[in-house]
């Protein structure tokens, strides 16, 4: 079963590494449609969310302070989700369509993360250090 985590980790932080380089390297696009949806200071948050991004993917991948990292994809996709995918003030039928897809998958996507961090809280040999919470 440790390979299957493992795989799984590979996989989940797969996900937010990419991410995290595209908040890095294409911050100026994403910062306009950030302020669009209300984010103040756009292009920081963008950079600072691409951060985040990339240390909790860093730390579910290595696992080191798995638990930590796993916590902070969490804390960043739950408002990510109710902030830039409301689809219940979409019109478009379309676009109402998308917006619930992407908030779905971001609140699947944090339940993941509760649930790795939970893992990682579990002891020894899951991760590079002791857990901490």
């Amino acid at each position: 079963m440790d390979i299957i985590l493992l795989v799984g980790r590979i996989l989940f932080a797969a996900l937010f590494i990419g991410s995290a380089v595209g908040h890095l390297t294409q911050a100026d696009g994403m910062a306009g449609y950030a302020q669009a949806k209300g984010v103040p200071f756009a292009k920081l948050s963008v950079e600072l969310s691409g951060v985040v991004l990339a240390l909790g993917g860093l730390s579910v991948l290595f696992g080191i302070y798995g638990e930590i990292g796993s916590l902070l994809l969490a804390l960043f996709l739950l408002p990510t989700a109710f902030l830039f995918h409301n689809f219940w003030t979409e019109k478009d039928p379309q676009a109402k369509q998308m917006a619930q897809i992407s908030f779905n998958k971001d609140i699947a996507l944090a339940g993941a993360a509760l649930a790795l961090a939970w893992v990682f809280a579990q002891g020894p040999g899951l991760a590079i250090t002791s857990p901490l919470i």
